[in-house]
Formats: C-alpha cells, sequence, structure tokens
C-alpha cells in the first residue's frame, strides 16, 4: 500500500472524553472514530488491526477443527423465552419489535441460537464431537459506555460451541480449546495469563480467562511467580491457615473506643495490628412463594479479619447463602440492638448464623464490636466467650503475600485485561431446549456444551494498554496495521531516494511483507511523528545523503536510534528483526 492512496487521519490531541490510553491513542492514530456513546466506526488504520486478529482467531480455531459459520445479530425472542434469559437478562440485553409487533433481540451472545442449530442437526452419537465458531458483530446495552473500545456497546467477538456426548468427551474439547487459545495468544505477541475462573452456577474447574497484563487493567490476577497457579480474585485461594487455634491470653474485656467505627480507626487507638481485629459483615438470604412473595428471611453474621475483605463469589457458594443479599438496616437493628459500625457476634438481641473465615477461626484474643456505639471487645476468644461457628468457610480476597494454595510459593498480583474465556456448560441451555441427540441404545441424552470467547475488538485496546510510549503506538509485529513503514525523505526532489524507495517497498512486497511507502511529501518530523504515532513497529528511512553512502536507516520502533544498514542488506535485515 501507497500512504497516498490510503487513508491517514491523525491528531495531535485526543479528544476529551478519551479516558485511557488505548481510548486516546486509536482516536489519535485514527483507528476509530465515534458514531455514538459506546459506538464507532472502524477506520481503515483500525480495520486492518482488526482483519489480522481475525485471521490468526480463524486460522487456529480451524487448525483446532472448529467449524466457522455466522448467526444473525438480530435474534427473535422466542429462543431467549425459551432459556429464560429474555425475562432474566437486565437492561443490557437489547430488546426490539419488528413491525408486526413480534419481539426481537440484539444479540450479546448466540448460546440460544447456536443450541437451536444443534437440535435440528445433531440427531445421533455418531455426529459428535461437533465445534461451531463465528467472528460476529454484539450488542450489549452498556449503561455507561466508557474507555473506547475496552467497554464499548457494540464489539466483535468470536464465540465458538462444542458439542459433546458425555462429560468425559466435553472435557476433552474443552482442553483442546484451552490449548488452542495458547496457540492464538502466544501468536499476537502480547503477555497473557490464563487463569483459574468462576464456573458461576455450573460449578466445576474448567473456566480460565485470558488475561492481557497491563497496569491499567481492571481486574487482579493472582499468582504464584514460583509455580504455575493462577486465578482471578474472584476464584483466588490462599493455602488454609495452619492450626490449631493459639490458647487465650488476655482476659475479654470491653473497651471505649469513642468515634471508631472501622477496625482501621480501632487498631489505631488501640495501638495494635489491625490483623487482630474482626469485622462484621450482616447478610440475609430471602425464602419465597411461588408469586415471587418473601414468606421467611434468615439472617447471617460473617466474620472476616479487619484487613481483609470479602469475595462475593466465595461467599455464595456457602451452603445457604446462594443469592444472599445485604441485610436492611431495621434487620441489623432487630438482631443486633446497634447501628453498623459496632457490631459484634456477642450479646446479640435474636438468634442468627454466624459463618466466619476460616483465619478468624483460627484467632485467639481478638478484637469485635460490642454492639453498642462507642464501644469494642477485646480478648475474644472461640469457645471460651462464645460458641464455635455455625461454619467456617474461605470468605475472603486473597492479598499479596498470601501462600500459595499449592505450597509452592507466595502469591503476587498484577492487573489485567480480559480478551478471551473458556468455559464449560455442561447441559444448562440443551435441557432447557431439549437438544437432545440417540446414543447407541437409541435413548435420547441431552448435549454437553463449552463455550469459548474471544474479543475481536477488545484486543487491539488491550494490546495499547501493554504496548505505548510517550510517543504513541507499539504494535506486535502479528497485528500491527502495517508491519513495516518504508519513509523516504525528499523523493519528490530526488529520482535516487524515488527509485531506492520504491525497489525496497517492491522487494518487501514480494517476499510478503506488509508494508506501506510513505509517498506523501511530508517533513521527515510531521512522517515520523505519524508512524510512531501509529505504532508500525519497522522503518526505514531513505535519504539522499545516505544513499550516496550506500546506506539506509533501519529503527524498531522500541529502538531508541536508528541503525545505519547497507541498502543492499536491508531487506535482510528487516526480515531478521520481524517476529514471525
Amino acid at each position: 500500500m501507497k500512504a497516498s492512496q490510503f487513508f491517514i487521519s491523525t491528531l495531535k490531541e485526543a479528544p476529551a472524553d478519551a479516558e485511557v490510553v488505548s481510548h486516546k491513542l486509536m482516536m489519535r492514530a485514527g483507528l476509530i472514530k465515534k458514531l455514538g456513546a459506546g459506538i464507532y466506526n472502524y477506520m481503515p488504520m483500525g480495520l486492518k488491526v482488526i482483519r489480522k486478529v481475525e485471521a490468526i482467531v480463524r486460522e487456529e480455531m480451524n487448525r483446532a477443527g472448529a467449524v466457522e459459520l455466522t448467526m444473525p445479530v438480530v435474534q427473535p425472542a422466542e429462543l431467549w423465552q425459551e432459556t429464560g434469559r429474555f425475562d432474566k437478562m437486565g437492561p443490557e440485553l437489547l430488546r426490539i419489535q419488528d413491525r408486526h409487533g413480534r419481539d426481537f433481540v440484539v444479540q450479546p451472545t448466540s448460546e440460544e441460537v447456536i443450541t437451536d442449530i444443534a437440535r435440528q442437526e445433531l440427531k445421533s452419537y455418531k455426529q459428535l464431537p461437533k465445534n461451531f465458531y463465528q467472528i460476529q458483530t454484539k450488542f450489549r446495552d452498556e449503561r455507561r459506555p466508557r474507555f473506547g473500545l475496552m467497554r464499548g456497546r457494540e464489539f466483535i467477538m468470536k464465540d465458538a460451541y462444542s458439542f459433546d456426548r458425555d462429560q468425559v468427551a466435553a472435557k476433552a474439547s474443552y482442553q483442546v480449546m484451552a490449548a488452542a487459545y495458547r496457540r492464538i495468544f502466544d501468536r499476537f505477541g502480547l503477555t497473557y495469563r490464563a487463569v483459574a475462573a468462576d464456573s458461576g452456577a455450573i460449578g466445576g474447574d474448567l473456566s480460565e480467562e485470558f488475561q492481557v497484563i497491563a497496569a491499567t487493567g481492571e481486574d487482579a490476577i493472582v499468582y504464584c511467580p514460583q509455580s504455575d497457579y493462577a486465578a482471578n480474585m474472584e476464584k483466588a485461594e490462599a493455602l488454609a491457615p495452619a492450626g490449631p487455634r493459639p490458647a487465650p491470653a488476655k482476659a475479654m474485656e470491653k473497651t471505649p473506643t469513642p468515634g471508631k467505627s472501622t477496625c482501621a480507626d480501632v487498631a489505631e487507638l488501640l495501638g495494635v495490628p489491625l490483623s487482630t481485629t474482626v469485622k462484621s459483615l450482616v447478610l440475609a438470604t430471602d425464602e419465597t412463594n411461588e408469586a415471587g412473595e418473601i414468606i421467611k428471611s434468615q439472617v447471617w453474621l460473617l466474620l472476616l479479619r479487619g484487613d481483609h475483605d470479602m469475595n462475593e463469589i466465595k461467599v455464595g457458594k456457602v451452603p445457604g447463602l446462594a443469592g444472599f443479599r445485604f441485610a436492611t438496616l431495621f434487620e441489623i437493628e432487630d438482631h443486633f440492638g446497634c447501628k453498623p459500625g459496632y457490631l459484634g457476634p456477642i450479646g446479640l438481641q435474636k438468634p442468627l448464623k454466624i459463618v466466619v473465615d476460616r483465619e478468624v477461626a483460627v484467632m485467639a484474643d481478638w478484637i469485635c464490636g460490642a454492639n453498642e456505639v462507642d464501644f469494642h471487645i477485646t480478648g475474644v476468644n472461640w469457645g471460651r466467650d462464645l460458641p464455635e461457628p455455625d461454619a467456617v468457610a474461605d470468605l475472603r480476597n486473597v492479598v499479596a503475600g498470601d501462600r500459595s494454595p499449592d505450597g509452592k510459593g507466595e502469591l503476587a498480583i498484577e492487573r489485567g485485561i480480559e480478551v478471551g474465556h473458556v468455559f464449560y456448560l455442561g447441559t444448562k441451555y440443551s435441557r432447557a431446549m431439549n437438544a437432545t441427540f440417540l446414543d447407541e441404545t437409541g435413548k435420547p441424552q441431552p448435549l454437553e456444551m463449552g463455550c469459548y470467547g474471544i474479543g475481536v475488538t477488545r484486543l487491539p485496546a488491550a494490546a495499547i494498554e501493554q504496548n505505548h510510549d510517550e510517543r504513541g503506538i507499539i504494535w506486535p509485529d502479528a497485528i500491527a496495521p502495517f508491519t513495516v513503514v518504508v519513509c523516504p525523505v525528499g523523493m519528490d526532489r530526488s529520482e535516487a531516494v524515488k527509485a531506492a524507495a520504491e525497489q525496497l517497498y517492491a522487494d518487501l512486497l514480494a517476499a510478503g511483507v506488509d508494508v506501506i511507502l510513505d509517498d506523501r511529501g511530508e517533513r521527515p518530523g510531521a512522517m515520523f511523528a505519524d508512524w510512531e504515532l501509529i505504532g508500525v513497529p519497522h522503518r526505514v528511512t531513505i535519504g539522499d545523503k545516505s544513499l550516496k553512502e550506500g546506506v539506509v536507516e533501519y529503527q524498531h520502533r522500541r529502538d531508541t536510534a536508528a541503525t545505519k544498514v547497507a541498502l543492499a542488506d536491508i531487506l535482510a535485515h528487516v526480515k531478521g528483526r520481524m517476529v514471525v
């Protein structure tokens, strides 16, 4: 491609509403143009990046035996009503009607449609396993779209769905996809981690997120530098605390703590470590009738160490706490006789269920609220001062420095951006939609499913968050809009420069390199600034003076200075620096 034939539109300043680095640089480099809130035009330079991402994904999915199809963006509501998601999903699901008043949705995902295809086409065990995938536009009506393509409303995803006869086969299909994803993300040239993720209501361990490491990432990734352990914050665990619990060494005492309602304030006032305090969290669960009316509520008290935070996913898995909510002020005062800030498990007004984090279960001489404003209780011990709790569970988020659950080192935490997810679905959708096949005995069995997604348009934004400097984007070779840019200086004034530039351009094209020749006649400073902003990884500069010496200048986007290379050797030099 020649720059004069292409469309290049760079900006010196980012729009005022661009917040994160990727959004600013994609706008400045002319990769995207905003059309509406969370809706963008993919401009020619940005579309080239997206197409390269798609090509890698497509090659590896095909290599893994998946079969490509395309499902509609607009889907009949009837399918979504079969699974109950038409009503259960919130306003993120865009619901529309056609001229006849029939309900449709603009798809954020395609489980219902692919299951409908499977129940019509996959009739026998002989047709299994099967994996279908698409690269398609999605829409999620985000309340607050932000960060450009990182959290837009319209986006492109690759979503795949596997169908198997039983759990053993489904797990095998899952592992094939997990391996394919590692090949895909290796080829992108990005630093990433595959981390264990929570499986939600499905349960089990077959769920992994692929996170691009970036300081600006929204997700916390927990890993052990000394082992292969890695998980997202929702799933991560620390090594269970070692017992036994120490014997009591202090007497229980009601202690004045005027105006100190937080564990941190109490610890500072008493001059003790925050880890000796215990925080009280009050939850409730409701029992409802067929009409959805609450007929009975159960109040729960959760106790965590003062320096730890509750993990809602883990709490929701405690028996009896599924679907929990935070207790109302009335429920709290009714059970504790006190407003929040000074709550504790001693001296309750009404009985409730007490669940403690496993760290609290092995504590002695701890501090908690006295259920009286401006007072806490010190020297509290299980068994002596209050009964053992109803249940002990892992309720907290891990922190850096916790022991890894495999016992091989300490946990570290870094930030990441989720760009892919592989997930075992089981029979959730096949049972809801009666998608069955006939086994060897002729009996119908529900199809076992898995789903596998990659955020195609999110990935370039994540790549930029990981790879940029003060001058602009730094693309990995595999997904750069152009791999090489040839920058002739004074091409319009020197036949020698023009001829050398045209020849190198032709040689690179013949070698299969995605190259652009900047023949716009821009000043060197403006020309270099454009390509540094756009982030093309390899640049060759050809000038009249250097040509007389038989050399040109090569500079990788990460290099601090250019290197002189003989004109006769430049093609081999560039190819040698490229990451294949």
